[in-house]
């Protein structure tokens, strides 16, 4: 694992949370990808290497996706959602990430 050129603290706070909709999960049961909500500022590599570091699991390939904000109308105003930041992290063969909080 390549964490140790990583600062272990900023790792830590890389990963905001999973992305749990019907695309992740259809995704996931396809083939063997986990998706997480990012940093806005968050490298591949660092992806990489927080996911290896908190879940102990061997990541062969990190695919970024940068969302765009909705502009949404609360009564007169208008508003804007905030951009996010999503990864898709593919785990090696074998690998097994469980995210739903339930005993495997």
């Amino acid at each position: 694992m390549s964490t140790s050129k990583f600062d272990e603290g900023r790792l830590m706070q890389v990963l905001i949370a999973p992305v749990v909709s019907e695309k992740a999960t259809m995704v996931s049961e396809k083939s063997n990808v986990v998706t997480f909500k990012v940093l806005q500022g968050a490298t591949k590599p660092e992806i990489k290497a927080a996911v290896e570091l908190l879940f102990k699991v061997e990541v062969t390939g990190v695919s970024v996706v940068n969302v765009k904000g909705k502009t949404k109308r609360f009564g007169k105003t208008t508003g804007r959602r905030d951009n996010v930041r999503k990864a898709y992290v593919h785990l090696k063969e074998g690998q097994d990430l469980n995210l739903s909080g339930e005993a495997a």
